[in-house]
């Protein structure tokens, strides 16, 4: 706001407020107009009522002023009536006129019943009054007791009377025609009142409410087109005149704001526009980082990638060596010949690049100058360890190195270089950036090391297993040839034909045992199985089993209401099977062996045979040198299975494999 709009402001309150009629809050305004309406429109509404009330007391009196005619009259028949012998009805016709004479006097409030408040009106009842009571009332009464001459003096009286009440009739509809005219006019200003009334409640409360909101909505208009010199005068200090200080208070912030908002605007802009290509590089990044490749192809593409972001001039990737914790340069690019072969292999100490950690990247400056600073945050400045590093990047021309660790979990996995030909300025976002690729690329090389860990344990495993198998097949049947054989070399050299001629189709039985045990062992090994496949497995192997035994075999094999196995899952519960058929086909001597499979909610193997059976405190004793126990074992552990290995000797043995439903996997 400026100073000349400031006095005019003022100066416009100040002149408003002297000219101001009324109370400064509208508060007060609206009570004293409304006290002064409210009285106005009583006073109005109780003088109407109070000349209707006299209408109507008025109304009364002239209905009992005309009776008195009557009741007059009555008692003139009532004397004729005397006269004729009849029952004398005056006495109560006498009374009821008195009656009539008392009500106009007393008046009645509750009918309501009263003379008009008029002096002549009062003089003409009193002249009515003193015209029955001392001269036709006196008369009645004579003539009463006179009993049997014509009423004539009663007679002759009583016109007089009727004129004097006459006239008191006409003096009493005279007096309420002049209030029904009073009453008409009332009720006319009554109605101009309240006309002019809200005609001028309408009027102040247009200019207390609807002119202020009008302007206010005027300014309001100006400020939506951004005319924010708008200010609008002060002319009262009620609500509204606070309200429009308010507002130009208001206005006067949005003016000073508005000046330098299109540089706020630009410098967001800038902000946002930078910070969303950072999350483009990271989003980009880690999607990259997913892909399969070695680590040198990543390594190579995550540097390009990193130095066009940075628009770097060369850059390196070194890894740390477990052994002897020196760096190894894994990739390099735009650096030339001499340093990638000069520092392939090098301490940490004795280059720039192992100075890097994983609490914040480090930018160096090159120059050989005291006092020469790079730009940048974290760990930052000229580089005061590495001479042979820095001879060799100023000798390439380099001027500045921004180095970050690769770090996952923790632990730092090595260092990634950028180094520019030009002093570069990384501002702090960068250096929160290089640090986060940084954290990104140490997952994704902690992910393949992870995956190749994980592919040689499996083939740990699956070699132990096998080592397994051999022992407990073939190596046994190689074993029992060596002595068959060591036998033969005995008879041979004795001349024992006879002995020759026993040991020979042993030999040949063993041979051919262990050719089917090799046989037995690359089918398992060649096994795959597909979803599904497990009911066409199964069958194969107990048809195998009848090729080569005698023992009678029963299948049992149920679909229930359990979903198909993984492939995974598949193979380890047939190898479990397997394993159990060859026991009892090699040592159980069994008639019978039954096979039962429910695929339930839980899945359930069971191989039962009424064979020999074994001892289990001797198969506990021997552990692990029981090698097809213990490799079922180690399969229901892969499967997170339970198995249940029951013998009795001479009864028989049982193997049962349930896999719970917490522990089937999506097929």
């Amino acid at each position: 706001m400026t100073p000349s709009s400031d006095s005019a402001t003022a100066s416009a309150a100040s002149a408003g407020a002297q000219e101001a009629p009324f109370p400064k809050r509208l508060s007060t305004r609206i009570v004293v107009l409304s006290t002064v309406a409210l009285a106005l429109v009583l006073a109005m509404i109780s003088g109407t009522l109070w000349l209707s009330w006299q209408l109507e007391g008025g109304g009364a009196a002239i209905n009992d002023a005309g009776s008195l005619r009557m009741r007059a009259n009555a008692v003139a028949i009532a004397l004729w009536e005397a006269r004729t012998g009849q029952p004398s009805q005056v006495e109560a016709q006498m009374r009821q006129l008195d009656e009539t004479l008392r009500e106009l006097r007393d008046g009645d409030s509750a009918r309501p019943l009263f003379l008009p408040a008029d002096a002549g009106i009062h003089a003409q009842f009193e002249r009515v009054a003193a015209a029955w009571n001392e001269t036709l009332r006196p008369a009645a009464l004579s003539e009463l007791a006179a009993s049997g001459g014509e009423p004539s003096r009663y007679i002759g009286l009583l016109p007089g009377f009727v004129d004097e009440a006459n006239s008191l009739v006409s003096l009493i509809e005279r007096e309420n025609a002049r209030k029904t005219a009073w009453l008409r006019i009332s009720q006319v200003a009554l109605a101009a009142l309240s006309c002019v009334g809200t005609m001028a409640i309408v009027y102040l409360l247009y200019q207390w409410f609807v002119a202020p909101v009008q302007r206010l909505q005027d300014g309001l208009a100006r400020i939506e087109a951004r005319e924010f010199d708008t200010r609008l005068p002060v002319e009262t200090y009620d609500e509204f005149g606070h309200l429009t200080q308010g507002f130009n208070r208001m206005v006067a912030e949005l003016q000073a704001l508005y000046q330098d908002l299109a540089e706020r605007v630009d410098a967001k802009t800038a902000q946002l526009a930078a910070q969303n290509r950072e999350l483009a590089t990271l989003y980009e990044m880690a999607a990259f980082l997913n892909t399969p490749g070695s680590a040198e192809s990543l390594c190579h593409d995550f540097l390009t990638r990193v130095m066009r972001e940075f628009d770097a001039d060369g850059g390196t990737v070194r890894v740390v060596s477990p052994d002897d914790g020196n760096l190894h340069l894994l990739v390099s690019a735009g650096m030339p010949e001499s340093i990638t072969r000069a520092e392939q292999c090098m301490p940490a100490a004795d280059c720039a690049c192992g100075s890097a950690t994983a609490e914040a990247p480090v930018v160096f400056g090159l120059m050989a100058q005291p006092g020469a600073r790079a730009a940048g945050s974290g760990h930052s400045g000229e580089c005061s360890h590495g001479g042979a590093f820095t001879q060799r990047c100023l000798k390439a021309g380099f001027v500045s190195v921004a180095v970050s660790a690769i770090v996952a979990q923790n632990e730092t996995l090595g260092t990634f270089s950028l180094h520019f030909r030009r002093e570069r300025e990384v501002p702090p976002s960068g250096v929160q950036l290089l640090q986060t690729l940084g954290r990104h690329l140490g997952v994704a090389l902690m992910n393949r090391r992870l995956v190749a860990l994980g592919r040689q344990l499996a083939v740990s495993e699956e070699r132990n297993l096998v080592a397994q198998g051999l022992h407990d097949s073939i190596a046994q049947g190689l074993s029992f040839l060596k002595m068959q054989v060591h036998l033969l070399d005995g008879a041979a050299q004795q001349g024992d034909l006879d002995e020759i001629r026993e040991i020979v189709p042993l030999l040949a039985g063993g041979v051919e045992e262990s050719y089917d045990d090799v046989r037995e062992l690359l089918l398992n090994f060649r096994t795959k199985l597909g979803p599904g496949k497990l009911r066409l497995a199964v069958e194969d192997t107990v048809a195998r089993f009848r090729r080569q035994s005698d023992a009678e075999l029963t299948l049992d094999y149920r679909d229930e209401d359990g979903p198909p196995l993984p492939p995974d899952q598949q193979l380890q519960v047939l190898f479990v099977l397997q394993e159990a058929l060859s026991n009892a086909r090699k040592h159980a001597e069994a008639l019978h062996v039954q096979v039962s499979v429910v695929n339930a909610r839980d899945f359930r193997l069971t191989i039962e045979d009424d064979g020999v059976g074994y001892d289990p405190a001797d198969i506990a004793s021997r552990g692990e040198s029981h090698v097809g126990f213990h490799i079922m074992h180690e399969r229901a552990r892969r499967l997170a299975a339970v198995l249940t290995l029951q013998s009795t000797p001479g009864r028989g043995a049982r193997v049962e494999l349930v896999l719970p439903a917490a522990s089937r996997m999506a097929a």
